[in-house]
Protein backbone atom coordinates (compact mmCIF):
# COMPACT_ATOMS: atom_id res chain seq x y z
CA UNK A 1 0.00 0.00 0.00
CA UNK A 2 0.98 3.74 -0.61
CA UNK A 3 0.44 4.01 3.13
CA UNK A 4 3.87 2.25 3.99
CA UNK A 5 6.14 4.04 1.35
CA UNK A 6 4.61 7.44 1.17
CA UNK A 7 4.52 10.32 3.85
CA UNK A 8 3.22 14.00 2.12
CA UNK A 9 4.76 17.25 3.09
CA UNK A 10 2.41 19.32 5.10
CA UNK A 11 3.34 21.99 2.89
CA UNK A 12 2.09 20.20 0.21
CA UNK A 13 -1.58 21.07 0.79
CA UNK A 14 -3.85 23.26 -1.26
CA UNK A 15 -4.23 26.17 1.34
CA UNK A 16 -6.44 28.44 -1.14
CA UNK A 17 -8.21 27.53 -4.32
CA UNK A 18 -6.20 27.69 -7.36
CA UNK A 19 -7.69 30.88 -8.52
CA UNK A 20 -6.39 32.71 -5.47
CA UNK A 21 -2.54 32.13 -5.62
CA UNK A 22 -2.31 35.12 -8.54
CA UNK A 23 -3.32 37.21 -11.01
CA UNK A 24 -5.34 36.30 -14.11
CA UNK A 25 -5.76 32.10 -12.72
CA UNK A 26 -8.68 30.40 -13.15
CA UNK A 27 -10.26 27.19 -11.61
CA UNK A 28 -8.64 25.02 -13.98
CA UNK A 29 -5.03 26.51 -13.21
CA UNK A 30 -3.99 23.05 -11.58
CA UNK A 31 -1.69 20.12 -12.49
CA UNK A 32 -2.85 17.33 -13.67
CA UNK A 33 -0.77 14.12 -13.21
CA UNK A 34 -1.39 11.16 -15.48
CA UNK A 35 -1.40 7.30 -15.39
CA UNK A 36 -2.15 5.11 -18.17
CA UNK A 37 -1.29 1.57 -18.43
CA UNK A 38 1.95 0.69 -17.00
CA UNK A 39 4.10 3.84 -18.83
CA UNK A 40 5.22 6.59 -16.44
CA UNK A 41 3.32 9.07 -15.28
CA UNK A 42 3.35 12.00 -17.46
CA UNK A 43 2.85 15.42 -16.07
CA UNK A 44 0.54 18.35 -17.43
CA UNK A 45 -1.75 20.91 -17.06
CA UNK A 46 -5.48 20.47 -16.45
CA UNK A 47 -6.36 22.61 -19.63
CA UNK A 48 -4.76 20.19 -21.04
CA UNK A 49 -7.30 17.27 -20.59
CA UNK A 50 -9.09 17.49 -24.19
CA UNK A 51 -6.27 16.43 -25.78
CA UNK A 52 -5.98 13.60 -23.33
CA UNK A 53 -9.12 12.36 -24.16
CA UNK A 54 -10.87 10.99 -27.48
CA UNK A 55 -13.90 11.48 -29.37
CA UNK A 56 -16.65 9.07 -27.79
CA UNK A 57 -15.12 9.39 -24.75
CA UNK A 58 -17.69 9.83 -21.59
CA UNK A 59 -17.06 11.56 -18.74
CA UNK A 60 -19.46 10.58 -15.30
CA UNK A 61 -19.84 13.76 -13.00
CA UNK A 62 -21.23 14.32 -9.44
CA UNK A 63 -23.90 16.75 -9.54
CA UNK A 64 -24.24 17.04 -6.29
CA UNK A 65 -24.46 20.26 -4.78
CA UNK A 66 -22.59 21.68 -1.51
CA UNK A 67 -24.53 22.43 1.45
CA UNK A 68 -23.13 24.98 4.21
CA UNK A 69 -23.07 21.75 6.16
CA UNK A 70 -20.68 23.33 9.61
CA UNK A 71 -23.11 24.63 11.93
CA UNK A 72 -21.39 26.18 15.54
CA UNK A 73 -23.42 24.89 18.65
CA UNK A 74 -22.32 24.65 22.60
CA UNK A 75 -23.03 21.89 24.62
CA UNK A 76 -24.59 23.02 27.95
CA UNK A 77 -27.16 25.89 29.71
CA UNK A 78 -27.66 28.26 26.84
CA UNK A 79 -26.17 31.28 29.27
CA UNK A 80 -23.13 31.62 27.38
CA UNK A 81 -21.24 28.94 28.99
CA UNK A 82 -20.67 25.03 28.30
CA UNK A 83 -18.48 23.80 25.49
CA UNK A 84 -18.27 25.10 22.11
CA UNK A 85 -18.29 22.70 19.18
CA UNK A 86 -19.08 22.86 15.50
CA UNK A 87 -22.14 20.56 14.51
CA UNK A 88 -20.73 18.91 10.73
CA UNK A 89 -24.06 17.71 9.20
CA UNK A 90 -23.31 15.05 7.21
CA UNK A 91 -26.04 12.67 5.89
CA UNK A 92 -30.02 12.93 5.72
CA UNK A 93 -31.37 9.59 7.48
CA UNK A 94 -34.88 8.59 6.11
CA UNK A 95 -37.00 4.90 6.20
CA UNK A 96 -35.29 3.49 3.48
CA UNK A 97 -31.31 4.40 4.98
CA UNK A 98 -29.63 0.78 5.39
CA UNK A 99 -29.74 1.40 9.47
CA UNK A 100 -34.14 1.21 8.90
CA UNK A 101 -35.74 3.42 11.66
CA UNK A 102 -32.35 4.42 13.42
CA UNK A 103 -31.88 6.99 10.92
CA UNK A 104 -35.41 7.98 10.22
CA UNK A 105 -35.78 11.58 10.44
CA UNK A 106 -32.50 11.95 11.88
CA UNK A 107 -29.08 13.34 10.69
CA UNK A 108 -25.67 11.59 10.47
CA UNK A 109 -23.35 14.23 12.66
CA UNK A 110 -20.15 14.56 13.52
CA UNK A 111 -18.96 17.36 16.27
CA UNK A 112 -15.68 18.68 16.31
CA UNK A 113 -13.95 21.24 18.64
CA UNK A 114 -13.22 25.05 17.70
CA UNK A 115 -9.29 25.00 16.84
CA UNK A 116 -9.45 28.86 17.75
CA UNK A 117 -7.84 29.09 14.30
CA UNK A 118 -11.27 29.19 12.70
CA UNK A 119 -11.32 25.67 11.36
CA UNK A 120 -11.72 22.47 13.88
CA UNK A 121 -10.28 20.03 15.69
CA UNK A 122 -11.21 15.76 16.07
CA UNK A 123 -13.22 15.12 19.06
CA UNK A 124 -15.29 12.45 20.19
CA UNK A 125 -18.94 12.33 20.05
CA UNK A 126 -21.30 11.22 22.58
CA UNK A 127 -22.41 9.72 25.13
CA UNK A 128 -26.22 9.18 23.78
CA UNK A 129 -28.89 12.26 24.83
CA UNK A 130 -26.26 15.04 24.73
CA UNK A 131 -27.78 18.43 23.82
CA UNK A 132 -26.29 21.02 21.58
CA UNK A 133 -27.76 24.48 21.50
CA UNK A 134 -27.69 25.87 17.87
CA UNK A 135 -28.75 29.57 16.70
CA UNK A 136 -32.61 30.45 16.62
CA UNK A 137 -33.19 28.22 19.49
CA UNK A 138 -33.23 24.99 18.09
CA UNK A 139 -31.48 21.90 19.66
CA UNK A 140 -29.64 18.59 18.69
CA UNK A 141 -29.82 15.44 20.54
CA UNK A 142 -27.72 12.79 20.08
CA UNK A 143 -29.07 9.40 19.78
CA UNK A 144 -26.53 6.47 18.72
CA UNK A 145 -23.64 5.83 16.72
CA UNK A 146 -23.75 5.79 13.30
CA UNK A 147 -21.15 2.45 13.64
CA UNK A 148 -22.46 0.85 17.00
CA UNK A 149 -18.45 0.45 17.35
CA UNK A 150 -17.08 3.94 16.40
CA UNK A 151 -17.81 7.26 18.31
CA UNK A 152 -17.10 10.06 15.69
CA UNK A 153 -20.36 9.80 13.84
CA UNK A 154 -23.85 9.99 15.32
CA UNK A 155 -27.16 10.04 14.44
CA UNK A 156 -29.18 13.02 15.93
CA UNK A 157 -32.55 14.75 16.17
CA UNK A 158 -32.96 18.02 15.57
CA UNK A 159 -36.07 20.21 16.91
CA UNK A 160 -36.89 23.26 16.38
CA UNK A 161 -35.92 24.47 13.00
CA UNK A 162 -35.31 22.43 9.56
CA UNK A 163 -31.70 21.29 8.91
CA UNK A 164 -31.86 22.94 5.26
CA UNK A 165 -33.21 26.02 6.63
CA UNK A 166 -31.01 25.94 9.83
CA UNK A 167 -27.95 25.49 7.15
CA UNK A 168 -29.07 28.03 4.63
CA UNK A 169 -28.93 30.93 7.83
CA UNK A 170 -26.29 29.95 10.21
CA UNK A 171 -24.10 27.48 7.93
CA UNK A 172 -20.89 27.98 6.30
CA UNK A 173 -18.54 25.07 4.57
CA UNK A 174 -16.90 22.60 6.12
CA UNK A 175 -13.27 23.45 6.50
CA UNK A 176 -10.13 21.69 7.64
CA UNK A 177 -7.30 22.97 9.27
CA UNK A 178 -4.68 22.87 6.22
CA UNK A 179 -6.86 25.50 4.41
CA UNK A 180 -5.80 28.94 4.96
CA UNK A 181 -8.84 31.18 5.99
CA UNK A 182 -12.74 30.54 5.03
CA UNK A 183 -13.97 30.80 1.84
CA UNK A 184 -17.86 31.13 0.46
CA UNK A 185 -19.91 28.28 -0.64
CA UNK A 186 -19.37 29.07 -4.11
CA UNK A 187 -15.40 28.34 -3.98
CA UNK A 188 -16.95 24.90 -2.94
CA UNK A 189 -19.25 24.28 -6.19
CA UNK A 190 -18.18 22.92 -9.14
CA UNK A 191 -19.83 23.92 -12.34
CA UNK A 192 -22.03 20.79 -12.60
CA UNK A 193 -23.99 21.55 -9.42
CA UNK A 194 -27.85 21.41 -9.23
CA UNK A 195 -30.32 21.79 -6.83
CA UNK A 196 -31.99 18.74 -5.90
CA UNK A 197 -35.15 18.73 -3.23
CA UNK A 198 -33.52 17.23 -0.01
CA UNK A 199 -30.51 16.32 -2.00
CA UNK A 200 -26.72 17.93 -1.60
CA UNK A 201 -23.32 16.66 0.39
CA UNK A 202 -21.46 17.71 3.09
CA UNK A 203 -18.39 18.40 1.22
CA UNK A 204 -17.55 19.15 -2.31
CA UNK A 205 -17.32 16.48 -5.24
CA UNK A 206 -13.82 18.18 -5.68
CA UNK A 207 -12.41 16.09 -8.63
CA UNK A 208 -14.36 18.30 -10.38
CA UNK A 209 -14.19 21.88 -9.55
CA UNK A 210 -11.56 22.89 -12.44
CA UNK A 211 -13.57 22.28 -14.70
CA UNK A 212 -14.72 25.95 -16.19
CA UNK A 213 -17.37 26.16 -19.11
CA UNK A 214 -14.85 27.30 -21.49
CA UNK A 215 -13.29 23.78 -20.96
CA UNK A 216 -16.38 21.90 -21.11
CA UNK A 217 -16.71 23.38 -24.36
CA UNK A 218 -13.70 22.00 -25.53
CA UNK A 219 -14.18 18.90 -24.68
CA UNK A 220 -17.61 18.80 -25.87
CA UNK A 221 -16.49 20.17 -29.35
CA UNK A 222 -13.99 16.99 -29.28
CA UNK A 223 -16.94 14.84 -29.15
CA UNK A 224 -16.32 13.98 -25.31
CA UNK A 225 -19.47 13.01 -23.98
CA UNK A 226 -20.78 14.05 -20.35
CA UNK A 227 -23.12 11.26 -18.27
CA UNK A 228 -24.64 12.85 -14.84
CA UNK A 229 -25.15 11.11 -11.47
CA UNK A 230 -25.64 12.30 -8.36
CA UNK A 231 -23.98 10.89 -4.81
CA UNK A 232 -24.71 12.82 -2.16
CA UNK A 233 -21.43 12.32 -0.04
CA UNK A 234 -20.99 12.87 3.87
CA UNK A 235 -17.71 14.47 5.91
CA UNK A 236 -15.17 12.84 5.12
CA UNK A 237 -13.39 10.08 6.40
CA UNK A 238 -11.02 10.42 9.89
CA UNK A 239 -9.94 7.10 10.00
CA UNK A 240 -7.17 5.22 8.67
CA UNK A 241 -8.70 2.94 5.85
CA UNK A 242 -11.94 3.58 7.55
CA UNK A 243 -14.66 2.78 4.71
CA UNK A 244 -17.38 5.33 3.26
CA UNK A 245 -21.14 4.81 4.99
CA UNK A 246 -24.11 4.96 2.84
CA UNK A 247 -24.90 7.60 0.69
CA UNK A 248 -28.03 8.36 -1.56
CA UNK A 249 -27.41 8.44 -4.83
CA UNK A 250 -29.20 8.37 -8.58
CA UNK A 251 -28.15 7.23 -12.05
CA UNK A 252 -30.48 8.64 -14.35
CA UNK A 253 -32.02 6.23 -17.24
CA UNK A 254 -29.77 8.90 -19.55
CA UNK A 255 -26.11 8.06 -17.85
CA UNK A 256 -27.13 4.77 -18.16
CA UNK A 257 -28.04 4.59 -21.72
CA UNK A 258 -24.77 6.97 -22.94
CA UNK A 259 -22.53 4.50 -21.17
CA UNK A 260 -23.72 1.05 -22.34
CA UNK A 261 -23.78 2.93 -25.79
CA UNK A 262 -20.28 3.87 -25.25
CA UNK A 263 -19.31 0.60 -23.87
CA UNK A 264 -20.86 -1.56 -26.92
CA UNK A 265 -19.16 0.62 -29.61
CA UNK A 266 -16.25 0.57 -27.97
CA UNK A 267 -16.38 -3.40 -27.52
CA UNK A 268 -17.48 -3.52 -31.39
CA UNK A 269 -14.51 -1.30 -32.18
CA UNK A 270 -12.68 -3.39 -30.52
CA UNK A 271 -13.48 -6.22 -32.45
CA UNK A 272 -13.28 -4.98 -35.34
CA UNK A 273 -9.60 -3.40 -34.72
CA UNK A 274 -10.64 -0.15 -35.07
CA UNK A 275 -8.94 0.65 -32.05
CA UNK A 276 -5.53 -0.27 -32.59
CA UNK A 277 -2.92 2.35 -32.80
CA UNK A 278 -4.66 5.02 -30.98
CA UNK A 279 -6.28 6.27 -28.17
CA UNK A 280 -9.48 3.55 -28.06
CA UNK A 281 -12.65 5.57 -27.99
CA UNK A 282 -15.44 4.97 -25.74
CA UNK A 283 -14.12 4.86 -22.28
CA UNK A 284 -16.02 5.40 -19.45
CA UNK A 285 -14.31 7.76 -17.27
CA UNK A 286 -15.16 8.98 -13.35
CA UNK A 287 -15.04 11.95 -12.05
CA UNK A 288 -14.40 11.72 -8.71
CA UNK A 289 -14.23 8.90 -6.10
CA UNK A 290 -18.37 9.83 -5.82
CA UNK A 291 -18.91 9.03 -9.56
CA UNK A 292 -17.44 5.73 -9.13
CA UNK A 293 -19.47 4.54 -6.22
CA UNK A 294 -22.80 5.79 -8.25
CA UNK A 295 -22.00 4.09 -11.12
CA UNK A 296 -20.96 0.94 -9.97
CA UNK A 297 -23.35 1.06 -7.90
CA UNK A 298 -25.91 0.39 -10.50
CA UNK A 299 -23.65 -1.60 -12.22
CA UNK A 300 -24.73 -5.84 -12.80
CA UNK A 301 -21.97 -8.20 -12.68
CA UNK A 302 -21.98 -8.03 -16.59
CA UNK A 303 -20.91 -4.38 -16.45
CA UNK A 304 -24.13 -3.54 -18.12
CA UNK A 305 -25.56 -0.12 -15.92
CA UNK A 306 -28.74 0.03 -15.20
CA UNK A 307 -31.39 3.43 -13.66
CA UNK A 308 -31.14 3.33 -10.06
CA UNK A 309 -31.94 5.43 -6.91
CA UNK A 310 -31.29 5.27 -3.29
CA UNK A 311 -29.37 4.30 -1.04
CA UNK A 312 -25.55 2.63 -1.42
CA UNK A 313 -23.51 0.71 1.10
CA UNK A 314 -21.07 -0.08 -2.28
CA UNK A 315 -16.98 0.04 -0.94
CA UNK A 316 -15.18 -0.60 -3.93
CA UNK A 317 -11.85 -2.38 -3.77
CA UNK A 318 -9.33 -4.25 -5.85
CA UNK A 319 -11.12 -7.47 -4.74
CA UNK A 320 -14.52 -6.24 -5.74
CA UNK A 321 -13.36 -3.80 -9.05
CA UNK A 322 -14.83 -1.92 -11.46
CA UNK A 323 -17.14 -3.14 -13.84
CA UNK A 324 -18.33 -0.03 -15.58
CA UNK A 325 -15.61 2.18 -14.98
CA UNK A 326 -12.17 2.47 -17.27
CA UNK A 327 -11.02 5.95 -16.01
CA UNK A 328 -10.85 8.25 -13.23
CA UNK A 329 -9.94 11.59 -12.42
CA UNK A 330 -9.64 12.11 -9.04
CA UNK A 331 -7.93 14.40 -6.41
CA UNK A 332 -4.02 12.94 -4.87
CA UNK A 333 -5.60 11.27 -1.44
CA UNK A 334 -4.06 10.90 2.07
CA UNK A 335 -1.80 7.28 1.86
CA UNK A 336 -4.15 6.38 4.51
CA UNK A 337 -7.59 7.12 2.73
CA UNK A 338 -10.16 4.71 2.09
CA UNK A 339 -10.15 6.06 -1.40
CA UNK A 340 -7.61 4.72 -2.15
CA UNK A 341 -8.76 1.15 -2.64
CA UNK A 342 -10.87 2.41 -5.06
CA UNK A 343 -8.59 4.27 -7.04
CA UNK A 344 -6.35 0.86 -7.05
CA UNK A 345 -9.74 -0.88 -8.28
CA UNK A 346 -9.66 1.60 -11.19
CA UNK A 347 -6.34 1.02 -11.93
CA UNK A 348 -6.32 -3.06 -11.85
CA UNK A 349 -8.71 -2.58 -14.42
CA UNK A 350 -6.11 0.09 -16.60
CA UNK A 351 -3.12 -1.76 -15.47
CA UNK A 352 -3.52 -5.28 -14.55
CA UNK A 353 -1.23 -7.00 -11.87
CA UNK A 354 1.04 -3.46 -12.30
CA UNK A 355 -1.73 -1.99 -10.44
CA UNK A 356 -0.08 -1.10 -6.92
CA UNK A 357 3.59 -0.12 -8.68
CA UNK A 358 1.33 2.03 -11.24
CA UNK A 359 0.09 4.06 -8.08
CA UNK A 360 3.14 4.21 -5.87
CA UNK A 361 5.26 5.28 -8.66
CA UNK A 362 2.40 8.26 -9.39
CA UNK A 363 2.24 9.19 -5.74
CA UNK A 364 6.09 8.97 -5.25
CA UNK A 365 6.05 11.79 -8.59
CA UNK A 366 3.64 13.66 -6.90
CA UNK A 367 5.43 13.80 -4.14
CA UNK A 368 8.60 14.44 -6.21
CA UNK A 369 6.84 17.57 -8.09
CA UNK A 370 5.63 19.12 -5.75
CA UNK A 371 1.70 18.59 -6.21
CA UNK A 372 -0.55 19.60 -4.32
CA UNK A 373 -3.28 17.64 -2.01
CA UNK A 374 -6.73 17.83 -1.29
CA UNK A 375 -9.93 19.76 -2.41
CA UNK A 376 -7.84 22.58 -3.76
CA UNK A 377 -5.37 20.90 -5.07
CA UNK A 378 -3.96 18.77 -7.95
CA UNK A 379 -5.88 15.91 -10.13
CA UNK A 380 -4.58 12.49 -11.12
CA UNK A 381 -5.80 10.80 -14.10
CA UNK A 382 -5.70 7.55 -14.85
CA UNK A 383 -6.69 5.65 -17.76
CA UNK A 384 -5.75 2.47 -19.01
CA UNK A 385 -2.97 1.62 -21.33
Amino acid sequence: MIADLLRVPEELSARVPAEQRGPGLGRDAVRLLVSRGAAEAGHHGFAELPELLAAGDVLVVNTSRTLPAAVDGRIGDGRGRGEPVVVHFSTRGDRWHPAGRTAAGRWAVELRGPDGHGSTRPRAGGPAGTVVRLPGGARLTLEAPVDPGGVRLWWARVTGVRVPELMRRHGRPIRYGYTDRDQPLAAYQTAFAVDAPGGGSAEMPSAARPFTAELVARLVSKGVQFAPVALHTGVASAEAFEPPYPERFVVPPVTAWLVNAARARRGAAARRGRAAGGAPAGRIVAVGTTAVRALESAAGADGRVRPAAGWTDLVVTPERGVRAVDGLLTGLHEPTASHLLMLEAVASAAAGAAAGEMLRGAYAEAVRGRYLWHEFGDLHLVLPD
